[in-house]
């Protein structure tokens, strides 16, 4: 069942996601060569208890870290680890909240250091991706028509999407209805209704589409060894068009 938020529950949302953003901006100020993605995890752990938030990840299902850090070839839910950043990489974070009984949910993929023309045209397409599906989350539209958006751009690019993994609803529930693809065809799924919360996250391989997962029974990696870019932000559906709740 696809739920609906109140403005008052929108509201709520919008003070989870301003906390995510505001750590991934600190976060992205800290990645360099030399640094450990857990010192990011420790970074993103004290900054979200200090705004009296808690890390939406951490202990979900399992999962034992603040973030999700995934270099190079892993695509999403990598575990931060001791092994310092070296320069020309790239490194995804996904980081959630939540806040006073709502989630908060964005991934960004940023450069370590100066990195390859390749990569960055990569990140730079994962990006776009993201913003047009983010321009068809409309009232009375399709849930297909986010998905077309996403997919035609990146293959139109030549890259590829990842398709075992994909977005969500999002409020109460960190997951909720619906699923919502980087792929399919347009005109198709649940008509969009003002209220609805979408995390619409794009993850694309600068190789091909096949992923696995690890032996840790959460890291995704690229089957090919090829760099790997996530995008995502939660976005409300509202009668004056889609909303970033996970913007500053």
């Amino acid at each position: 069942m696809i739920l609906i938020k109140s403005r008052d529950e929108l509201v709520r949302m919008r003070d989870a996601g301003r906390i995510v953003a505001e750590i991934h901006a600190l976060l992205q100020d800290k990645i360099a060569p030399g640094v450990t993605t857990l010192e990011l995890d420790r970074i993103a752990e004290r900054e979200c208890r200090k705004r009296g938030a808690k890390p939406a990840f951490k202990g979900y299902g399992g999962f034992p870290f603040s973030i999700c850090a995934s270099p190079e070839d892993r695509v999403v839910h990598g575990f931060p680890s001791d092994r310092p950043l070296t320069e020309g990489e790239i490194l995804s974070i996904d980081f959630g909240v939540v806040l006073n009984g709502f989630y908060g949910d964005s991934a960004v993929t940023l450069p370590v250091g100066i990195i390859s023309a390749e990569k960055q045209r990569l990140l730079d397409v994962a990006r776009r991706s993201l913003e047009l599906g983010i321009e068809q989350a409309q009232v009375n539209n399709r849930l297909f028509d986010i998905s077309y958006a996403i997919q035609n751009h990146v293959e139109k690019c030549g890259f590829s999407i990842v398709k075992e993994f994909v977005g969500h609803g999002i409020g109460r529930g960190l997951h909720e209805d619906p699923q919502v693809p980087n792929f399919g065809p347009p005109g198709q799924g649940p008509i969009l209704r003002s209220g609805m919360v979408l995390a619409i996250e794009p993850m694309i391989n600068a190789g091909k589409a096949a992923v696995k997962v690890l032996d840790d029974g959460w890291t995704a990696v690229t089957l090919d060894g090829k760099p790997s870019a996530h995008f995502e932000h939660t976005v409300a559906i509202t009668d004056e068009g889609p909303r970033i709740l996970t913007a500053i």
